[in-house]
């Protein structure tokens, strides 16, 4: 097994697979990526990339390793349901020499409002696509003494989906039975895959993957598999859907075919979670604050294409956007993550002129979850989205310097600098973050707050 291979081998530990990334590292040109290092201002920045701890075809340190050879100044891992992930993506960062920030991902309810009555939005699709009142939040930027306590807060909803899970596979078995395919065995398609033993979260996707490889293992890949969606399963294709599906050689068949599955044929089997599961909103953003965290709503926008293939043409939250934030911020939400590449430019104006008004942060990230997709997010470095380079670089500083002390945390009320406006403290966390030394960020940090209060 080649040094390259084994830092993608989910089969080893974490430390295992940092051990060969320090190896692999240590053959390249050592001169370059330093260079690289010297430019990091201008380059690209990716904070919401998945792992095989919740469904990705990437360990913690190939995201790295990717986000690198990419030429990313910064990566940042976020799992559904899990932050196992954070340790190993965190030393992966650094032995590359680029920054790294985790968080982590949990689908929230909306249907109670801050005062405990019922939410205008208990019946309104949010930036779900399966459920109504029920959203996706993100936490991101958690201090390195608070990850096992976000592991212990995380573990119940992850036994909870597992459960779900469970019912669901009945479900998909039931139905591909009868179109003659085999059936899912539950752990070794699922579960094992997940690695759900290591604090992993399972999603739809680990379901949606078992399922698409019981259809190819039936019909191969091609023109047979691609008229058995249709004309057995009823499920449409569009002519990029196909013309992927009809092609045996696509490196990414099988990501493209769960993208199919995910919008046409999740729904048929699809159970509400529960409230164990789905949390209270204003308790996920509780339990941020607690850990000195940012918790984030997660911006989806009105769909009329996916770029990803797996969300049909549909509205989601931009009727109501306005109310929206208001609604977040009773709640506690401190800040907005989204994706530039997702959305329209006059989607994304309204959300950037809602979050100045409310005061919430801006975070970016495209959520990468398949191979197909690009490490890369060039419109950030557009003069409409500069200012995300910016925030990205607060929120690895806010993580690093709150590790030191808590009160550092950029929403902290004892933080030396509350007296300033957000933009004031983004732009002083941005620069504090530059001033990092990637390669040993924590040793560095110390010297960076001591500095930051004598100015």
């Amino acid at each position: 097994m080649s040094e390259y291979e084994a830092i993608n081998n989910p089969a080893l530990d974490g430390k295992s697979r940092l051990a060969a990334l320090k190896m692999f590292a240590g053959k390249t040109n050592d001169e370059g990526a330093k260079g690289l290092r010297r430019s990091f201002a201008r380059r690209e920045i990716n904070n919401h990339i998945h792992t095989i701890y919740s469904f990705s075809p990437y360990t913690p340190s190939m995201a790295a390793l990717l986000a690198w050879e990419a030429g990313l100044g910064a990566a940042g891992s976020v799992d559904h349901d899990s932050i196992a992930a954070a340790r190993e993506m965190l030393e992966a960062c650094a032995v590359l020499g680029i920054g790294g920030c985790v968080g982590f991902e949990v689908r929230v309810s909306f249907k109670k409002s801050a005062d405990g009555k019922e939410s205008p939005f208990a019946q309104r699709k949010l930036n779900n696509p399966d459920s109504e009142g029920c959203a996706y939040m993100t936490v991101q930027g958690i201090p390195g003494q608070f990850i096992k306590k976000a592991g212990e807060f995380l573990a119940p909803l992850r036994e909870e989906r597992l459960r779900r899970t469970e019912k669901m596979a009945l479900s998909a078995n039931a139905l591909l039975h009868e179109e003659g395919f085999s059936e899912i065995d539950f752990k070794r398609d699922i579960l094992d895959r997940s690695k759900y033993d290591e604090g992993g979260g399972i999603t739809e996707r680990h379901l949606l993957a078992a399922s698409a490889e019981k259809i190819i293992l039936k019909n191969g890949k091609g023109s047979a598999l691609a008229e058995a969606l249709k004309c057995k399963m009823g499920i449409p294709l569009s002519p990029r859907q196909e013309s992927r599906l009809l092609d045996p050689g696509n490196p990414h068949y099988l990501y493209d075919l769960l993208g199919v599955l995910k919008a046409e044929f999740l729904p048929r089997i699809y159970l509400e979670p529960g409230e164990k599961e789905c949390l209270p909103a204003a308790s996920v953003t509780a339990f941020a604050q607690s850990i000195s965290a940012i918790p984030s709503y997660a911006y989806l926008g009105d769909v009329e294409e996916s770029p990803t293939d797996d969300k049909r043409a549909e509205k989601f939250e931009d009727d109501y956007i306005e109310e929206l934030f208001g609604e977040l911020s009773r709640l506690g939400c401190r800040a907005i993550a989204y994706m530039p590449p997702r959305n329209t430019l006059d989607q994304l104006r309204v959300v950037r002129k809602l979050s100045a008004e409310w005061g919430f942060m801006e975070i970016s990230g495209v959520d990468i979850n398949s191979s197909r997709q690009s490490f890369n997010c060039p419109e950030v470095l557009s003069g409409e989205f500069r200012h995300l380079l910016d925030t990205t670089w607060a929120l690895i500083a806010h993580e690093r310097l709150a590790s030191i002390d808590t009160r550092y945390g950029i929403f902290s009320g004892n933080n030396p600098f509350a007296s300033l406006s957000l933009a004031e403290r983004i732009f002083l966390y941005a620069e504090s973050g530059r001033k990092l030394d990637l390669y040993h960020p924590d040793e560095s940090a110390a010297e960076i707050a001591a500095n930051m209060e004598k100015t």
